[in-house]
């Protein structure tokens, strides 16, 4: 880097938030099928600890040396359901345990994995996983668990999205104590990717190599000082100034990816670009938003500035590295964004706005806390809503909701840290029950036969 790249990029850190969000080591764990679960979670636990035995103290060296914030340290793995198969148990949840107790022992803040793909179907190995996830997510600290229910290529899986209402909703009432808290460790997805270093949806795809490091890095406030200082700007130019300083993000991480990849002797997989934003005041998408112009989030253009948005970062991020990948744009999670926060307890932000905005922007509902008293149902038709925009749209989406036990709407859920907090958020009070509980799939969209072709002969 050039000294007056080296000045802006401690300006950035300093006064701007950038952050190398997570550092997070995907592990292949297919080696460790076993049918006795004993001997398959030895040798889950053994080749966590051994590949990842460096990662934290490699993390924080860069850290110090560089300068650079690296917020997270994180594991992802193979998905359980594939690894934990092959033996008899009904019940994962040691699987879990293990998986806990190996994060514990490397250091690192999250381990995600704890995952099923269920877009097609279920095997037995889903099935049983599926079941586990709320004990699973009550008596573990730092496991992550994800379940894809639908793809472009398939369709929905319906009975997944059903079932997925319902284990949710169990989830909560574990994790009542904490205010629902194993719900905020739980993503259902469509057209999850396989290489994903944020959680709760990070897992290790069957795509992946053996290991790999993918850095997830965010800076929501350097894109937010770059529009201040244009004030007046077209959207055109908006768009450049956003482009160039996602480049210049994205070559952060490019070069902590590359340093960590050397140093731990493991292949860089991707950077992903993804302005992730915390509670701290200054590291806010909804405010880069009101920036360009609006009152305040959720008021009507803000799903056109947020799509603007999402393209221009992963416009200069694909330009700064040639393996951007993970999720790449722009998140807005309710509680873990104070702009998100402020407009919600306004009233220019509702779930529905919400909904709109997650056909644009990087992923989907994100950290929404509802009432205690939501039907599984309609957090299942929350979830086959936002399935049915990844899946016509060819674009990632989740939902990631807690239906919050004791509270009702006004009320606030409070989960500390990244987490933040989040103010209770009304839902549609008319009943879904009925459309749920058909069940079956809904088939993939026409243009998902990219692959068949139409002969025009006889």
């Amino acid at each position: 880097m050039k000294p007056y790249e080296i000045m802006e990029t401690i300006k950035m850190i300093e006064q701007q938030k950038l952050d190398i969000r997570t550092i997070t080591m995907g592990i292949s764990l297919r080696d460790c099928c076993h049918s006795d679960g004993d001997i398959a979670r030895r040798k889950i636990y053994d080749k966590i600890t051994r590949c990842a035995e460096n990662l934290v103290k490699v993390g924080e060296e860069i850290e110090l040396e560089f300068g650079i914030p690296i917020i997270n340290k994180r594991i992802s793995v193979t998905p359980i359901a594939i690894v934990a198969e092959a033996c008899e148990e009904e019940d994962y949840t040691k699987f879990a345990i293990t998986l806990d107790k190996a994060a514990k022992a490397v250091g690192v803040n999250f381990i995600g994995g704890f995952s099923a793909l269920v877009h097609k179907g279920y095997t037995k190995g889903d099935k049983r996983l599926i079941r586990s996830i709320p004990e699973a997510l009550n008596v573990t600290e730092r496991v992550c668990s994800s379940v894809n229910v639908a793809t472009t290529q398939t369709g929905i899986n319906m009975d997944a999205v059903r079932e997925m209402g319902e284990i949710i909703k169990e989830t909560a009432r574990l994790s009542a104590d904490r205010d629902g808290l194993g719900c905020a460790k739980l993503v259902v997805f469509a057209n999850a990717p396989e290489d994903n270093p944020f959680m709760a949806g990070a897992y290790h795809g069957v795509g992946e190599p053996e290991c790999a490091i993918n850095v997830g890095i965010s800076g929501p406030g350097t894109v937010k000082s770059a529009l201040e200082k244009n004030k007046g700007a077209t959207f055109d130019e908006m768009a450049e100034i956003i482009k160039k300083t996602a480049f210049k993000i994205t070559r952060v991480g490019q070069l902590v990816a590359r340093e960590a990849s050397r140093r731990l002797n493991v292949p860089f997989g991707i950077v992903d670009l993804s302005l992730a934003p915390t509670p701290a005041v200054g590291d806010s998408v909804a405010h880069i938003l009101e920036e360009m112009g609006l009152e305040s989030c959720g008021t009507h253009g803000t799903t056109a500035a947020l799509a603007m948005l999402n393209d221009a970062v992963k416009k200069g991020g694909i330009m700064a590295s040639s393996h951007v990948g993970g999720l790449s744009g722009a998140f807005i999670p309710v509680s873990e964004d104070a702009g998100m926060i402020e407009a919600v307890e306004k009233g220019s932000l509702s779930l529905e706005k919400l909904e709109a905005m997650t056909c644009v922007c990087s992923v989907g509902l994100d950290m929404i806390a509802v009432p205690g008293d939501t039907p599984a149902e309609t957090i299942a038709a929350i979830i086959a809503d936002e399935a049915a925009i990844g899946v016509i749209n060819s674009k990632t989406t989740a939902v990631r909701i807690i239906p919050a036990p004791g509270k009702k709407v006004g009320d606030y859920v409070e989960f500390g840290g990244l987490l933040g907090r989040a103010p209770v958020m009304a839902v549609s009070s008319f009943s879904s029950k009925d459309f749920i509980m058909r069940g079956g799939r809904i088939p993939a969209p026409v243009h998902s036969m990219k692959n068949s072709g139409i002969s025009s002969s006889g």
